[in-house]
């Protein structure tokens, strides 16, 4: 994690065997499978960390056994289970094993202990059986939400077909509407992830109302730890480009198709973690990566501080005083407010870039 998570407590417990025990339990349930053993504790409950530090590193270490494992998890949590438990049926034909309240002795072929990681949100192919890289590791999640997904799509057609009881009055307008609809969605799509509390962008209709001017239909999407993900990731799979503030929300660019845009708004005193956490995974993913540095009259802060503060002008020199520091000022103390006319560049790029992107699937 480098230096930006220093001094910074995980909360997993160490799972140990106790020296000279002679102790020897006989087998309750005897697997054919081997098990890996892995932590649901630590940063879970953060999306980037419940795929950096858990569901990405567990496909790389069990994808080479096709299914034909048991996970078994230390400090289990019910809301993770229930919460990536399609992304684990993906990866296991098997329950998973809790271990601290299952009190049998389970008895395997071979056990695992923890997790391989090869970098942030990323995945080396050359060090996994197969060859296999972060757009496989994408193919498992579209096949954990696809069946959800579909659902939600086939009732949507029912409700239609049944609320719609066409008048002559609607069947007159029918070509018209038609027609509005058809370039309505022929504009690219764009989402803007939004943020309560900090890092917010302030007066955030101003930037749809530029977005949709610019040409995009626009939707504003708002997750949290409650939202399903296959409702994000049905949204996102489905977008042209996608605009956010740098935070754990930023993950979700694992849900977007390759050769979409992602617009990384980068707050002052987050350049380092901006472009080490989204900007370069995003680049490997195979999304046109573009990152926008606020200038200080676009933080909060500015308001704040005398134009001369180190916190405004040497934001290198506060991060070196440590985590907290940065936690507290920049992550946890400003909101932006984006200089329109120097961010609608970056719009209009990620605009003609998808217009080409369509035009090169087309022909």
């Amino acid at each position: 994690m480098g230096d930006w998570h220093h001094g910074y407590h995980y909360g997993v417990r160490p799972c140990c065997e106790k020296k000279g025990s002679k102790v020897c339990h006989l087998c309750e349930v005897k697997h054919s499978v081997p098990a890996i053993v892995f932590s649901t504790g630590g940063y879970t409950g953060n999306v980037y960390h419940d795929f950096n530090d858990g569901l990405i590193p567990l496909y790389i270490t069990s994808e080479h056994m096709k299914k034909n494992v048991v996970f078994v998890v230390l400090e289990y949590h019910q809301w993770w289970m229930s919460r990536y438990g399609d992304v684990l049926s993906r990866l296991s034909n098997y329950h998973v094993i809790d271990f601290s309240n299952d009190k049998r002795t389970h008895c395997f072929p071979e056990v695992i202990v923890g997790l391989k990681i090869h970098d942030e949100l990323a995945i080396d192919s050359s060090l996994v059986q197969g060859n296999k890289s972060i757009s496989d590791f994408h193919n498992v999640l579209d096949k954990a939400y696809w069946h959800r997904i579909q659902g939600w799509i086939r009732k949507e057609k029912e409700k239609a077909l049944l609320s719609s009881s066409p008048t002559l009055s609607a069947l007159e307008e029918d070509e018209e509407t038609e027609l509005a609809k058809y370039k309505e969605n022929k504009k690219p799509k764009l989402v803007i992830l939004s943020r309560g509390g900090s890092r917010a962008i302030i007066d955030q209709h101003f930037l749809v109302h530029l977005a949709e001017k610019i040409g995009f239909k626009v939707m504003v999407l708002k997750p949290d730890r409650t939202t399903e993900l296959a409702k994000i990731y049905r949204v996102l799979n489905s977008t042209d480009a996608v605009v956010g503030v740098h935070g754990a929300a930023m993950t979700h660019f694992l849900f977007m198709r390759p050769s979409s845009v992602l617009i990384q708004i980068i707050p002052l005193g987050t350049d380092w973690a901006a472009e080490t956490y989204y900007g370069e995974p995003s680049r490997k993913f195979g999304l046109k990566y573009i990152g926008y540095k606020i200038l200080p009259k676009e933080s909060s802060l500015y308001n704040k501080y005398n134009s001369d503060d180190p916190i405004l002008n040497d934001r290198d020199s506060i991060n070196a005083n440590g985590w907290q520091f940065t936690k507290k000022i920049y992550l946890d103390g400003q909101n932006v407010k984006l200089d329109l006319e120097r961010f609608q560049e970056q719009l209009f790029r990620a605009y003609v870039y998808t217009i080409s992107e369509r035009s090169r699937g087309l022909s």
